[in-house]
């Protein structure tokens, strides 16, 4: 396959882009630490086609973007979390992490879906927290939600078209963005196993791809709740 990935410089992107380049599909990796992109031309030869550019930036984008071929598979990755202090809101954090997550997203929409004819997947990296609203993650939920909310649309439109589209909801995985966290995190994966369970479902077309399933499933019962019930819930175990 022709495979494009965005945020392949760490983490979850990383992972994928090494496994399928193993798998012997060709890979444009796209993201902005260079010798990372390097390291992967030089572990997987010219399969690996290194993209760097800044997905808020919509010019480069284009430019970078409106180049490439025909794609059979595109997941975008990309993105960031900052956690928000609700008494004393940081208004540029929450934009920060809006432009980047949410906008720098649709700045990669624009110049990719032209390039995804029928049969091939467009898969948006979302989140677990867009299930229900978390303490401190006003703006990365707030993304996270958005970017979910828009996977759906797509699913519906672009469906027409014979485009596959997915909605990835990971529960927390271990990658240098979590490692940040100080609150606890339970049933935490590694990326080997949040590479094989996004892989897996990308390859039975599954709509939603979320994981652990364990820890999951209770996010998006409780999203079921009354949102009364849930907030004092959330607050009992989250906010004691």
């Amino acid at each position: 396959m022709n495979i494009l990935i965005t945020g392949t410089t760490s983490g979850i992107g990383l992972k994928l882009a090494q496994d399928y380049l193993s798998a012997g599909h060709t890979v444009h990796c796209c993201g902005r630490n260079k010798p990372i992109l390097q390291d992967l031309v030089t572990s997987f030869g010219e399969r690996a086609k290194p993209i760097s550019f800044d997905v808020q930036n919509r010019a480069d984008c284009l430019a970078f973007l409106n180049a490439l071929p025909e794609l059979d598979l595109v997941i975008l990755n990309a993105g960031i979390c900052e956690y928000i202090d609700a008494s004393n809101f940081d208004a540029a954090s929450f934009e920060r992490v809006i432009r980047i997550n949410l906008i720098g997203l649709a700045n990669c929409l624009e110049a990719l879906i032209p390039k995804l004819t029928a049969g091939s997947s467009l898969s948006l990296m979302g989140s677990s927290s867009s299930y229900l609203p978390l303490p401190r993650a006003e703006a990365y939920g707030a993304s996270k939600a958005a970017i979910e909310y828009l996977a759906k649309t797509l699913a519906i439109t672009l469906g027409k078209e014979g485009i596959h589209v997915s909605y990835i909801a990971p529960g927390f995985v271990e990658t240098p963005l979590t490692d940040l966290n100080d609150f606890p995190m339970p049933m935490r994966v590694d990326v080997e196993f949040a590479s094989r369970r996004i892989r897996q479902g990308l390859e039975q077309r599954q709509s939603e791809i979320h994981f652990p399933k364990l820890f999951t499933g209770l996010m998006k019962t409780l999203s079921l709740l009354p949102f009364g019930w849930q907030r004092f819930l959330l607050t009992k175990v989250l906010m004691p």
